[in-house]
């Protein structure tokens, strides 16, 4: 054996710098060999150097380990691993394959890359994915820590790191458009508009060549690496770049007071079915990875996308926690929002398991007692668990909300007593006595779907750029065009649109529960009525920052009920508003255009509603018209010595439409009339103040 080569530890997994070398340690209990290959230089088309492990001194049951001394972080390295293939019998082992080290904390994509090679027989080392070694003991964090915030606290906004700055209407330098880098530069405007978390679309390390012939994986729902900050949305090009530049950006927002909520893709990898490519679990211990099917030569598609990780199996389910643990402990991550997080709850066989292991394992693991856990609560195969998730900490994305706000909006029959449970918490949904009513994250548009420009602009799917046929992409979208499908320019549809946009955004903020808004839908940014934009990297799925002088309207308004929302107490509360005022919780009462009498028929189309807070001394009356027509609403009597002031009116022009409470003129008289298809919020000051 050579001298710098020693037996090392199989433990921990990966490859982390120690002592004088490097020590490498990866799974694989049905491989007869394993070769780690080391490159010089990223760009060499083979290795410098081939180290055979000997089982007899580099295995302690099922896996394998090396020291090489000698070399650091910054070191290039793959590996070969030879073995059976037999797919019948779930094994696909091919020693002709270089394989990415699913621990690998960095990873090279070189303009080399080739996915095709991975799938094709025969050797691809020279256009396959290398890992980088990486020693997180090197960064200063300058005692940054997570930060924290609870969720009655927080107010999120999702977006995607490339396509918030790529324009060039962005304002950041052109080497910096679409990184981490970027996205620093943004922080001034993220605080402006008063958002206190970022949901960052995924950043781990993906293959953006999975993706229809002709297109890219955009969105990046296609992971490869689950430690490594994704290579492409880093402004540097040395190996190191994307970890030090997503640590700085990670640094940068927590001095805003801004956190990081990562988007985590734990149900599938970019390696496909048994047609797909060859490029890490695979071809080291595919039964551990993913779900096969009953027949092992196929694979279980929960997902959507071909195949489905085994969360649940023992050497995944440490996989998983282990990379949670490193985004949190080296990365100083906020959160996480799993993606088709029901996936998580099967088990082997892909059968629900109402105490699946992974997701009690998540929900009670120390390092991650602070942060944020969200489930987007169902999968691609029609398990729904809005509601009923597994664990004591998950929130969810709230499916219903969105549907149910969308359909009163529009104009739907018989939403009005749905409206009322999901701006007062979901009370029927979330049931759990110590729940905290904020663990329901509210949201009417997020990366999937319509955005709120499109949202009142199409009624169809126009999805015909992403070379499907406009197959893909969700049919039941409930959305309204107002007339006419796409743009115009009659000024009344316009404005009518804007109105739209407003009243939806109200409710999202009035309702109690944390809010999601989604890139841009402050600016208009449309998609040209494309809801499934996961392959447009281009101006269709950029934010377009020219667009703010002229809707300035929309960021103004919303901008200021955020700040309004935020400085109240009520919507800081975390326990569930009450009927009766119990327990010094803050009280709702329902109203419709008379007080007391909310009209829950079917043919109702307006609700109103008062929100008294005393321990705050806080007191609101809001009223919700989807009709056609205005309506005029009884008002109830402000406390001795008070008036309701009107703070908020989607049917007055800017700046009309939102005020503050020191501008915010007087209502006297006993009623209201609010337009048709607006949104009215009044808020009771001392009647001295009207003067200030």
């Amino acid at each position: 054996m050579n001298s710098d080569i020693r037996p090392g530890r199989s433990h921990p997994l990966g490859a982390h710098v120690h002592g004088d070398g490097v020590n490498f340690a990866i799974y694989s209990k049905s491989a007869e060999c394993l070769e780690l290959l080391l490159f010089d230089a990223a760009a060499d088309p083979a290795p410098a150097r081939v180290i055979r492990l000997d089982p007899a001194q580099h295995r302690t049951s099922h896996y394998w380990h090396v020291h090489v001394a000698g070399i650091g972080a910054g070191q290039v390295y793959g590996w070969r691993a030879h073995g059976p293939f037999e797919p019948e019998r779930g094994l696909r082992f091919d020693g002709n394959k270089v394989l990415l080290d699913p621990y690998a904390r960095a990873v090279l994509m070189n303009g080399s890359y080739d996915r095709r090679t991975a799938t094709s027989p025969g050797d691809n080392c020279a256009a396959a994915l290398r890992g980088v070694v990486v020693d997180s003991r090197s960064y200063d964090w300058e005692d940054d820590e997570p930060l924290h915030r609870p969720y009655g606290e927080t107010v999120i906004y999702e977006l995607h790191v490339g396509g918030f700055t790529r324009h060039p209407s962005s304002g950041v330098a052109p080497d910096k458009r679409g990184t981490y880098a970027g996205l620093i530069e943004k922080i001034p405007y993220l605080r402006e508009l008063g958002v206190t978390a970022v949901e960052l679309l995924p950043v781990q390390q993906f293959d953006p060549l999975d993706a229809v012939p002709g297109r890219i994986n955009y969105w990046g729902y296609s992971p490869l690496a689950f430690f490594a900050p994704h290579a492409a949305y880093s402004s540097q090009r040395d190996p190191l770049g994307p970890v030090d530049e997503f640590r700085d950006m990670v640094k940068a927002m927590h001095r805003a007071g801004i956190e990081v909520i990562l988007d985590v893709v734990f149900n599938h990898t970019a390696e496909g079915d048994e047609r797909g490519p060859t490029l890490s679990f695979k071809g080291l211990e595919n039964g551990a990875y993913y779900i096969l099917d009953e027949d092992p030569a196929h694979y279980t598609n929960f997902s959507g996308c071909g195949n489905t990780i085994n969360a649940n199996h023992s050497v995944m389910r440490q996989l998983i926690l282990d990379c949670l643990r490193y985004w949190v402990a080296e990365m100083h991550v906020d959160g996480f929002r799993f993606d088709l997080a029901s996936v998580l709850s099967r088990d082997g066989k892909g059968l629900p398991d109402e105490n699946a292991p992974i997701l009690w394992s998540i929900d009670s693991d120390p390092v991650l007692a602070g942060t944020k856990l969200i489930a987007e609560a169902w999968d691609a195969a029609g398990l729904y668990q809005v509601g009923s998730f597994t664990g004591e900490r998950f929130a969810e994305w709230n499916g219903p909300f969105r549907d149910d706000v969308r359909r009163f909006v529009r104009g739907d029959d018989g939403l009005v007593p749905a409206l009322a449970l999901r701006i007062a918490g979901s009370p029927d949904l979330y049931q759990h006595p110590e729940r905290e009513a904020n663990r329901s994250i509210n949201f009417i548009t997020c990366h999937d779907g319509f955005t709120l420009a499109d949202l009142v602009s199409y009624s169809q799917k126009h999805n015909e750029a992403n070379g499907e046929e406009n197959r893909d992409g969700c049919d039941h979208n409930f959305s309204w065009n107002t007339g006419v499908e796409g743009p115009s320019e009659d000024p009344a549809l316009t404005a009518l649109r804007l109105r739209q946009m407003k009243n939806f955004l109200s409710i999202l903020l009035l309702s109690q529960g944390t809010p999601m808004l989604s890139m841009g839908d402050e600016l208009r940014r449309s998609q040209q009525g494309n809801n499934n934009a996961y392959c447009q990297d281009g101006p269709l799925g950029w934010v377009d920052w020219s667009t703010l002088p002229q809707d300035g309207d929309l960021f103004r308004f919303t901008r200021s009920l955020l700040g309004f929302t935020r400085d109240l107490d009520i919507f800081r509360e975390e326990r569930f508003w009450s009927q009766d005022g119990e327990d010094g919780r803050p009280r709702i009462r329902w109203h419709g255009v008379r007080l007391g009498a909310p009209d829950w028929s079917k043919s109702s189309h307006c609700l109103a509603f008062t929100l008294r807070y005393p321990e705050a001394d806080e007191l609101l009356h809001v009223m919700l018209n989807a009709f056609w027509q205005p309506l005029d609403f009884e008002l109830p009597t402000p406390p001795p010595g008070e008036s309701w002031r009107r703070i908020a009116d989607t049917a007055l022009p800017s700046p009309g439409d939102f005020l503050s409470a020191r501008e915010a003129p007087a209502v006297s008289s006993g009623r209201y009339r609010a337009g048709d298809r607006s949104v009215a919020i009044l808020l009771s000051t001392p009647k001295r103040s009207v003067c200030d």
